[in-house]
């Protein structure tokens, strides 16, 4: 699974240019971008996705998991998909970007509650601000942060950054598995 997943990420989500470097939402420029919805998107990549994640949290007590809107959506979604199929529910949820301004002026949606344990998710990694504001939004709502886990870790200090809050982040794949992958074709 990690195999094919990772094919799919380099064929699909994974850009490599030395003269034209890629401007990331951090600011910063690189001469290697991830945009991972291709693939979080994807009935495939999705199936992977939701597999994989559910094998890491499989012996966990987590409730639910999810993240900021976009990135970490679809991979919640299929992660909740997949947990449900095999017999053991996470249920997902999603970290609006900005509180909602009417009704319950939540800024979580899903079937979560407070005293819940929760693992956040991304997509990408870098210097970890987005996963830190969907930890922060988390907690603001009573919600027990267990973990946080990325699908790629660009290793850019996001990790280290994410640490200073929660002591355990994973990563299905480090931009270098990636980058070895990419330098074999």
């Amino acid at each position: 699974m990690r195999k094919r997943l990772a094919e799919i990420i380099l064929e699909r989500s994974f850009e490599y240019s030395e003269n034209s470097p890629f401007t990331l939402a951090s600011g910063r420029t690189s001469p290697y971008y991830f945009n991972c919805k291709p693939v979080t998107l994807d009935p495939e990549g999705m199936n992977l996705i939701g597999q994989i994640l559910f094998n890491m949290l499989e012996e966990s007590d987590v409730a639910a998991a999810g993240g900021l809107t976009l990135g970490a959506d679809p991979i919640a979604n299929a992660l909740a998909v997949i947990s449900f199929q095999r017999g053991k529910p996470i249920k997902s949820f999603t970290v609006r970007k900005e509180t909602k301004g009417h009704g319950t002026k939540s800024r979580i949606e899903g079937a979560v509650k407070p005293g819940e344990k929760v693992v956040i998710l991304d997509d990408v990694i870098t210097t970890g601000a987005s996963t830190i504001t969907a930890i922060e939004s988390a907690r603001a709502e009573g919600l027990i942060v267990d973990r946080v886990i990325a699908l790629i870790d660009r290793e850019e200090s996001g990790r280290e950054n994410i640490q200073k809050l929660v002591g355990r982040v994973d990563a299905v794949f480090k931009r270098t598995d990636i980058m070895a992958l990419y330098s074999k074709d």
